[in-house]
């Protein structure tokens, strides 16, 4: 293997981790506290408040601080860029305000919604609140998570080429959350899209048999590869009603683990960098499979 292969969490505040009491010691009841334990036990975590808010760089200063030279962040990216549902509160105040009457017209706002200017000023304060990171060697994958409306086609497409276009300094990874982007019909262009672009095709352990889900492609599409693990809780996958921890509670078995560790060494043969994350973010069990996977990879 010639690429570094680094496992981590999706996210070390996860509040049912923090209230299990089954993985940070006593002593760490701050967030400062919290983040330096993470980064004792792992070399990488993805940051998944980027998601419901703009991160700032005085945010992503602090965690540069409080983490080792060589510890790596992933980044996910701001809803209202990745086309889901944005309700104005969680845009800043001068961007509220810059929207007009439409700010206070609607529940949620979606990226077409948004007049350009509007557009560019989100993308600039997305991507400086990463600078600090980026400027220590510690900003890993930036991370666009489609919706499952998110269909193959040119539009579609576009936007995909248009993250990377905007953020044409950092590493972008695309995870779909519609199982058409690699159906027989589509998986060859969706490939081909990545790897024109240098975008990193997220690759997924989720549960089978919806339209929603992805199969498990590992497939290297630019010199980082991402791997992310959801769980296989096909009960909750779709339930209606259902809340984000009944979707992604779920323990692996070492076994289980097992089956992914000859692919992520494939992507490591053709990759300068993999990055695994579990996802399965419900009391310990990201964390605990996290270090299974670190002993099966021998990372």
């Amino acid at each position: 293997m010639s690429a570094r292969i680094l496992v981590g969490t999706c996210s070390w505040a996860d509040k049912s981790l923090i209230d299990c009491d089954c993985f940070y010691p006593p002593e760490a009841k701050t967030p400062e506290a919290r983040l330096r334990y993470y980064a004792s036990r792992f070399p990488i975590v993805e940051v998944d408040s980027s998601y419901y808010g703009l991160p700032t760089e005085a945010t992503a200063g602090l965690w540069v601080e409080r983490t080792p030279p060589e510890f790596v962040f992933d980044v996910k990216a701001f809803r209202l860029l990745t086309n889901h549902p944005t309700p104005p509160q969680a845009l800043t105040k001068e961007l509220r305000e810059s929207l007009g009457s439409l700010a206070g017209e609607k529940r949620n706002l979606y990226y077409r919604d948004f007049p350009p200017p509007v557009r560019d000023e989100v993308w600039r304060l997305f991507a400086d609140a990463l600078l600090p990171l980026d400027s220590a060697g510690k900003l890993g994958a930036v991370l666009f998570q489609f919706p499952p409306w998110f269909l193959p086609g040119r539009q579609s497409a576009e936007h995909v080429v248009e993250a990377k276009q905007r953020l044409p300094q950092y590493r972008v990874a695309v995870e779909f959350r519609n199982g058409h982007w690699l159906s027989d019909a589509n998986r060859k262009h969706t490939l081909d899209l990545m790897r024109s672009n240098q975008i990193s095709l997220v690759a997924v352990d989720e549960p089978q048999g919806f339209e929603s889900s992805l199969p498990p492609v590992a497939e290297a599409t630019a010199d980082l590869a991402v791997v992310r693990f959801h769980g296989r809780n096909a009960e909750m996958w779709e339930r209606k009603g259902a809340t984000v921890g009944d979707r992604f509670d779920y323990l692996y078995s070492e076994d289980e683990l097992r089956e992914w560790v000859s692919p992520i060494e494939r992507l490591a043969a053709g990759t300068r960098e993999v990055h695994v994350l579990m996802n399965n973010c419900v009391s310990d069990k990201a964390v605990v499979n996290a270090a299974q996977m670190r002993a099966l990879l021998g990372t």
